[in-house]
């Protein structure tokens, strides 16, 4: 599961990674360049509680081989032609192809960790990897042979779709093997219906702790999809450095993932997840603030540990919104891997436009207000009681 999620999340970060080339070789503006952010996110924020509320009724494995060929077709036809509809189409193409991922994904990876932070941290590492791999096969296809390359970065769909086919089939095999129900039994609360579709684990739904949590998750998608649209190109003004100067800072920007998401999940073991997540919001008011008024090379500290106080929270966000709406673990998991993440998307285009009108460091000044707003709302807010884990394939309690 975690490395098909590597493969899928390869296309998330790989849209922010073509924007300086769009801007160097098809002449963009800020404001054009970051509405191709929003093309791949607009669709995928709309669709993805979708599809989380249709994995909440029904068991759809199939969804994740199907999700990860889409996501990459987006991606690898986007460098062809010079249109600019076009190059929306295929980025929002690829935004379905997310947006059908992550709720599945995160049903079937909580139920296989039994819903422990850890190994859902792993499962969240797996997309982090995929983002900081995304900068480096981006320049090394693009920066040689040009956009119209960009079908050569379709290779980690077909990775992704052999890895989720290989994870379905397994989760299948073990759900096979589980010992029968005794007969005459009645089927337990949580269990598979007779329509095929996951009955809801027990347990009472809090919205508005779980509208809470999606305010500040909006909050961090701003952010990072800001930072995520424009340090390459922020980086390259600010130390005077080429491509090469970009490219590294977007991959410290991701990179950094990696090790957040795995502390996040160590932290909140010990200090308990919300005080992690509240924690982690202050910090990433001081790095931004770092990345936008330190000059020179310093400024790469700062991307790291931005990438820090966004990552720590990313997978929390996840348990949390699920152990919110215990009955409804596919829309919890569609809303906080995907609406709230992808709003961010919605954003990009009117820093880009202040950032056309004034300077690129003034268009990320906005950027230190949403960790602030994301404190206040989870001020106060209780840890909520962990959910029941659900088989991955059956939805039954496993």
């Amino acid at each position: 599961m975690s490395l098909g999620h590597a493969c899928v999340d390869v296309f998330q970060g790989a849209v922010a990674a073509l924007v300086p080339f769009f801007v160097a070789e098809r002449a963009y503006s800020y404001a054009a360049a970051s509405g191709i952010v929003l093309a791949a996110s607009l669709l995928s924020s709309v669709a993805q509680p979708l599809f989380g509320v249709l994995t909440d009724r029904f068991a759809m494995p199939w969804l994740l081989p199907l999700a990860a060929a889409t996501s990459g077709a987006g991606v690898a036809v986007s460098g062809i032609g010079g249109s600019y509809p076009l190059t929306l189409a295929a980025m929002a193409v690829s935004g379905i192809g997310v947006a059908a991922y992550h709720p599945e994904a995160a049903r079937a990876a909580r139920a296989a960790s039994d819903g422990r932070h850890t190994a859902m941290g792993w499962f969240a590492l797996g997309g982090n990897v995929g983002f900081a791999l995304a900068p480096p096969l981006v320049a090394a296809v693009v920066a040689s042979w040009g956009l119209r390359a960009s079908p050569l970065l379709g290779p980690p769909a077909l990775a992704g779709v052999a890895l989720c086919t290989a994870a379905v089939r397994s989760a299948a095999d073990r759900a096979g093997s589980a010992p029968p129900a005794t007969e005459g039994a009645q089927p337990s609360e949580g269990s598979e219906s007779a329509e095929g579709a996951p009955e809801a684990a027990p347990g009472r739904d809090d919205w508005a702790a779980f509208l809470r949590l999606s305010g500040a998750v909006v909050c961090r998608s701003i952010v990072f999809v800001g930072l995520s649209t424009f340090v390459s190109l922020y980086v390259r003004e600010r130390t005077g450095g080429g491509a090469a100067a970009g490219t590294a800072a977007l991959c410290v920007l991701y990179a950094g993932g990696a090790v957040g998401t795995l502390a996040g999940s160590r932290l909140a073991g010990r200090w308990g997840r919300l005080r992690v997540v509240r924690h982690s919001y202050a910090v990433t008011v001081l790095a931004v603030g770092g990345v936008v008024l330190v000059p020179g090379p310093p400024l790469y500290l700062f991307v790291a540990l931005a990438s820090a106080g966004l990552y720590v929270p990313f997978s929390l966000h996840v348990t949390l919104g699920q152990d919110c709406l215990p009955r409804r673990m596919g829309t919890a998991g569609g809303v906080t891997l995907g609406l709230t993440v992808s709003i961010g998307g919605a954003a990009a285009p009117a820093l880009g436009a202040l950032a056309d009108a004034t300077s690129l460091r003034t268009g990320l000044l906005p950027l230190l207000v949403p960790p602030v707003v994301a404190w206040f709302l989870l001020r106060g807010l209780r840890e909520p009681v962990p959910a029941t884990a659900l088989s991955p394939v059956t939805g039954s309690r496993a």
